[in-house]
């Protein structure tokens, strides 16, 4: 049975992304740091590698929001993991598009995004692609897990993950540490 994931890096201050996001600047300014972990570069970096290449090989579909999706696309080439489906949340439905790389894009509501993408990933994971789109599932009780990559940055502004919610979390296992600290939570039900 598939689990809906959010799966981020995050500085320690709590942004997944710098400030001044835009088309330029997907990530915002300084906002790419957050993922020169994936690379394997930095300390420990083959811990880095494997927890990667672990998360590449569990995603079955992923849920990302508008905005998420209006500018990865260009970055991306289609899907941002070629040939898996994604379920972009919207109000503004469209037609489904196919990706330069075979990657499906459906456009949805929060629920059914949530539903289809589940029943696409089949026994693998759902992965979600943005804060605002993770903040709205994790309201809504249909989040199941979250695993942070814990950069030792500052950004002092940018954009953050959670912004008032409000969840208790269990812990997964120990922290693994390369050059960022990876962390994993479930998040129970009800959450509140």
């Amino acid at each position: 049975m598939s689990k809906v994931v959010l799966d981020v890096s995050m500085s320690l201050d709590g942004f997944t992304a710098g400030p001044n996001v835009r088309e330029e600047e997907p990530m915002g300014d300084g906002g790419e740091q957050l993922h020169e972990w994936m690379a394997g570069k930095g300390p420990d970096g083959g811990v880095d590698i494997g927890i990667r290449q672990e998360l590449d090989a569990s995603v079955g579909a992923t849920v990302i929001g508008r905005r998420t999706f209006d500018l990865g696309l260009g970055p991306w080439g289609g899907t941002p993991w070629p040939g898996v489906p994604s379920f972009v949340v919207t109000h503004r439905t469209r037609e489904d598009l196919l990706g330069d790389n075979g990657g499906r894009f459906a456009f949805d509501g929060l629920e059914v995004a949530a539903r289809r993408a589940k029943e696409a990933a089949g026994d693998k994971d759902v992965l979600v692609l943005g804060a605002a789109v993770a903040r709205q599932l994790l309201r809504a009780g249909l989040l199941d897990e979250v695993r942070i990559h814990l950069v030792p940055l500052l950004m002092g502004e940018g954009t953050p993950l959670f912004a008032g919610e409000r969840a208790e979390l269990i812990p997964q296992g120990a922290a693994v540490t390369g050059s960022v600290t990876h962390l994993r939570y479930s998040v129970p039900k009800p959450f509140c």
